[in-house]
């Protein structure tokens, strides 16, 4: 399995993205969903920490976060974000394009920015906030998916589960990667 940029490109382009919440009650948060090493595609997680009282505690989640109002527009906060969290700077991530909003059940608005990282530079995170960075394979993601019968249907939360290694990717996330899949 091989990333054909221009597949990729052309796919994000006539997707339909899932539109934003309409009203001011969702608290806004961009987030990359990162593909690298397109000879075998992998896509860049964080796990986050197992911090009592961190409402996303031991979550695997997509890098970024929650918008300042310092941010000139939602791509400037995935990107800040992204640098915050992980140490990866803007000029590694060749942006594709956007996949659109997803809601979580806390009320918080998920734009996510798909994009390719060219795997340089270590990756620096604070171990307080994200407990590791996962680099999971596309195949797994993809075997999961067809499976599982996600493919072609919109499952119920509670089975929408994509394992991987000692983890679970559910909630929002994994409701992304369906949506991305």
């Amino acid at each position: 399995m091989t990333i054909d940029i221009s597949q990729f490109k052309k796919a994000l382009k006539n997707a339909s993205p899932n539109q934003a919440p309409t009203g001011s009650s969702y608290r806004s948060t961009c987030v990359f969903l990162l593909l690298f090493e397109p000879a075998n595609p992998h896509l860049l997680a964080i796990q986050k920490s197992d911090s009592e009282g961190y409402p996303w505690r031991n979550q695997v989640a997509l890098p970024g976060g929650h918008a300042d109002e310092n941010d000139d527009s939602p791509l400037d906060t995935a990107f800040r974000e992204l640098e915050e969290e992980l140490g990866i700077p803007q000029d590694q991530i060749d942006v594709i394009g956007t996949t659109g909003h997803f809601q979580t059940i806390n009320l918080v608005d998920i734009q996510v920015f798909a994009g390719l990282w060219n795997g340089k530079g270590p990756i620096q995170f604070d171990k307080n906030e994200i407990a590791r960075v996962l680099k999971i394979p596309l195949k797994k993601l993809f075997r999961t998916h067809i499976t599982s019968n996600f493919h072609g249907c919109d499952p119920d939360m509670a089975h929408l589960i994509y394992p991987y290694m000692d983890v679970e990717i559910w909630g929002a996330t994994a409701r992304i990667l369906h949506h991305f899949i």
